[in-house]
């Protein structure tokens, strides 16, 4: 199979569009951002954002193993102690973050998430102090809110997965990948289905109650007949979500380095097996919420759908993880290469209390990216965009004032719902969603592709 390297988002207006240039689950993405020479104080931040609906998001960089697609910021074990250093960083971090909010305004948590890496790398006494940092230090109310955490098949064990219950967990997305042995090879996803099975049963029996399974269509060698027994394997476990990733080659990962020229033949393959997935799940009582993301019907919603925050007041903790207010989007430096993020995690574990009440690495973001943001991220959800909702946010104006010649593309390929405007909503067709990882990038602005496209990888 020749694949395409992570390419730069497309070229508005081009006749051949492809329809995986990338995934935009954060606009701007990271490779955006840049040092902040002022490096401005979280309280200055915070003064004036609301507080009352914050949405907390807390980052392990460590996995067991690193699957051959994988460009999240991991790096592969942990030496001894690292852990327990990590954690005690995330503490002062936290005690940081916490004290800049200050207690003026009511702090009040809506929501909850655990990602990485994988959190579940972490023992389950490192679980249950992940637990106090965001209860104890941060002041959410974990069994009050949607608490959501990442877990991988091996790191599912059930001394973890009654921590996580026990502290409110609601939503366990176990990374499955593939239920074939050979695909799990072929993405460099060291896992045996029997494994796999066996995780799934544990996680029934710690009675969270949404299970998300992940599962990657594009593996080389995979044909219709293998990825719908995938899904009948996954749909036997009635999981209450599932989210169909397409296989992306990116740099600086193990299949990144064997990467070739975009492919035409691999596009249509994947767009073939999204259709077949996506009709299958349907036909099966779920509801599609993104071009990733499916529900069953009347399963619990949890909080916005695929990570889709139009509004801001995002905190992370972590060396990996993003906060987002109304003016500036920031986390620490950002790297792939197992290198380079060693040596991000180790900084980070060494840095002293008063380190964290700085903002360091981010991007500002003012009115049009702002719009930009609102825009892209609801159009990419089902549900699509509230016309009213964009106009009392942004002074009385329509996308349209904004975006006329972007939604006039959309609308040419068949992208944009005739019936939206009569009913105040901006939505994507099916064949719309479909091509989602291609109309994300379209809506980039000039600046942010410029930054993207100047980023040293690394």
């Amino acid at each position: 199979m020749t694949t395409a390297a992570h390419p730069q988002p497309g070229t508005p207006g081009t006749s051949t569009v492809s329809p995986y240039q990338s995934y935009v689950y954060a606009y701007p993405h990271k490779t955006a951002y840049r040092a902040l020479p002022d490096r401005p104080r979280l309280a200055a931040l915070w003064a004036a954002e609301p507080k009352d609906a914050l949405s907390l998001y807390l980052h392990i960089p460590f996995c067991e193993v690193r699957c051959g697609f994988c460009n999240l910021f991991t790096r592969i074990g942990a030496p001894d102690g690292l852990t327990g250093a990590y954690l005690d960083a995330l503490d002062r971090q936290a005690t940081a973050v916490r004290q800049a909010l200050g207690d003026r305004d009511p702090v009040r948590f809506a929501t909850a998430a655990f990602g990485g890496g994988t959190p579940t790398f972490l023992t389950a006494a490192e679980l249950e102090r992940l637990c106090d940092i965001a209860e104890h230090r941060m002041g959410a109310d974990l069994r009050a809110v949607p608490l959501s955490v990442e877990a991988s098949p091996a790191t599912a064990t059930a001394d973890r997965l009654e921590v996580l219950a026990a502290r409110g967990t609601t939503r366990l997305s176990l990374g499955v990948q593939s239920f074939d042995d050979t695909e799990a090879r072929a993405a460099v996803r060291p896992q045996r289905r029997a494994d796999v099975e066996a995780a799934l049963g544990r996680v029934r029996d710690a009675r969270i109650p949404v299970l998300n399974i992940d599962l990657i269509y594009g593996i080389d060698g995979q044909t219709d007949r293998t990825w719908l027994r995938s899904l009948d394997a996954a749909l036997a476990w009635h999981p209450e979500e599932l989210y169909l990733y397409p296989l992306y080659i990116r740099p600086l990962t193990g299949l990144g380095r064997c990467a070739g020229e975009a492919d035409p033949a691999w596009d249509e393959q994947r767009l073939r097996l999204y259709r077949l997935g996506r009709d299958h799940l349907l036909a099966h009582g779920y509801e599609q919420r993104s071009m990733r993301m499916f529900r069953r019907a009347g399963a619990p919603p949890q909080g916005a759908d695929d990570y889709a925050c139009q509004t801001d007041g995002m905190i992370g903790l972590g060396c990996g993880a993003r906060s987002y207010t109304a003016r500036l989007h920031y986390s620490f430096d950002y790297a792939v290469g197992m290198h380079e993020i060693r040596g991000i995690v180790d900084d980070y574990v060494s840095r002293p209390a008063a380190d964290f009440a700085h903002a360091e690495y981010g991007r500002r973001i003012d009115t049009d990216e702002a719009r930009r943001r609102h825009l892209l991220q609801s159009l990419l959800q089902a549900d699509g965009l509230e016309l009213a909702e964009y106009r009392a946010r942004f002074g009385g104006r329509a996308p349209t004032d904004d975006f006329a010649a972007e939604l006039s593309r959309f609308a040419g390929r068949g992208w944009l719902a005739d019936d939206g405007p009569r009913a105040g909503v901006l939505r994507l067709t099916p064949e719309g969603l479909a091509h989602s990882d291609a109309i994300g990038p379209e809506l980039f602005s000039p600046a942010v592709r410029a930054a993207m496209a100047a980023y040293e990888r690394k």
